[in-house]
Order: C-alpha cells, then structure tokens, then sequence
C-alpha cells in the first residue's frame, strides 16, 4: 500500500470574489491558487492526481496540463461528495491511499500532507482528517470525537445542534483514505441533510458504523489551512504566504 493518489475540487465558480475569473485562477505569488495545490502534491511525490473541473473548465485543465495531471469533469455542482465520485473510474482499484483536497486552499504544505498519510499508514486508520482549532469556527463543519480523542463524525454548521456549533475544533476540507474503503463507500452517500447535497464529510459517519477507525491530525499552523473564498481572504493569503512559506 505504498502508493499515494490525490483529488482536487476545483469545480467551483467562487461568486464571493466578486469576479469572472475562476476562483482557482486568482493569483498568489505571481502563480494561480491550483498551481500551489499541485506543488505541494509533486513535492510530496504523489502517484498520480485528479483535478475536478467546472467552471470555467477550460482555463483550469489548462494549468493541470502544465502540472501534467489529468482532470474529469463535474458538469452540475451536487456537493463535495458528488465531486469525488466523478475521479471513481479512474482511481478505483488502485491500490494505496488517497488524498483529497480543495484548489482554494494555496497556502497547504507538503509536510502537513505527509502527516495525514502517516497517520493511515502507520497507525492503521481507515482515514485521516486535517483538522484546525480556532475560537469561533463559524461557518466551518464541526469534528466530533469520541472519548478515545477519535473521530466518530463531522456535522456540517447548517445540520448542527447549538451545542455542536460550540465546538472549535472544525474540518479544513483536507483528507487522506484508503482507496480500497473509498470508492464503495462513496456510493452509499445521500441527500439527507440541509443542503440537499452530497456530503463528502458524511464518509466519515459511515466508516465509523462500519467499524473502522478515524483519525484526526490538528494542523500547526492555522493560517496553513484557511481557504480563500473572498477577495479579502486572498489579500491574506498573499501576506502569510512568505512566513509559511518562505519563512
């Protein structure tokens, strides 16, 4: 199971930035969000990675061509789940792991992407959540834990009890699997929850009832994990991007 495999949600059309302009083709460091995502997976030394397109799919497979990845088309957006599913016919079968993370999310090390598959390799996990601690976690899927500090679910903010919106620790959207527990398991999702949506984070409740173990690994550095949905967010990302970086 030596083998690492990623997938990469850039489906999306971003209306917060306020902009025409795919939301994974705005710049930082003189370079589209995407293509720091895909650097840090050839850092990392990953196998082989898909990128899920969309919006503006032609723009954004353009980058991948120059990554020398390949991309698989999302033609309606129904949810991160949905998302997934559609790299299936090219990742299932595979033997190994597979992470699974957003093209909005540029400031993502490869150290921290090591640590997740360390956590399924060498503890034994089904998966892995990157997960961040912060003081108020509004608008972010809360992690549930068992009182073994395990995962046993992730509740998205609209689905959640007030109690659960008091949690801090909240899900980045950053994942490692087993491709062998992937792939059947992500055709059992539904449509069950608020949005109407295919939630990738419901993979997580299922392994649990299937009696699979969940770990989850704090990211160091908050800053690492933070997605850039508005304008604002990218003039951020921009100014931690040399600290964490190059720092």
């Amino acid at each position: 199971m030596n083998a690492t495999f990623a997938v990469v949600l850039a489906a999306g059309k971003g209306t917060r930035m306020k902009s025409d302009k795919a939301k994974v083709l705005h710049e930082l460091a003189d370079r589209p969000m995407l293509s720091h995502v895909l650097s840090a997976l050839e850092e990392l030394g990953v196998e082989e990675t898909v990128v899920v397109v969309g919006h503006q799919a032609d723009a954004v497979s353009e980058i991948c061509r120059e990554h020398a990845v390949q991309t698989v088309l999302q033609s309606e957006q129904l949810g991160t789940g949905h998302a997934v599913e559609q790299a299936r016919p090219v990742l299932e079968g595979r033997e190994g792991l597979t992470l699974i993370l957003s093209g909005d999310v540029p400031l993502l090390r490869a150290r921290t992407l090591r640590g997740l598959e360390e956590a399924v390799r060498k503890d034994g996990a089904a998966a892995c959540v990157l997960t961040a601690i912060t003081e108020d976690a509004s608008g972010y899927g809360r992690i549930l834990r068992g009182a073994k500090r395990e995962i046993l679910g992730i509740v998205e903010e609209k689905d959640a009890s007030e109690e659960q919106r008091r949690i801090t620790e909240y899900n980045t959207g950053t994942y490692c699997f087993k491709n062998a527990l992937l792939w059947p398991l992500i055709r059992q999702l539904d449509t069950d929850n608020a949005q109407g949506e295919f939630y990738l984070t419901d993979l997580i409740a299922l392994l649990v009832r299937s009696g699979e173990r969940v770990q989850g690994v704090v990211c160091e550095d908050e800053r690492e994990v933070q997605g850039v949905n508005t304008l604002e967010d990218l003039a951020r990302a921009r100014s931690d991007w040399e600290e964490i970086h190059r720092g």
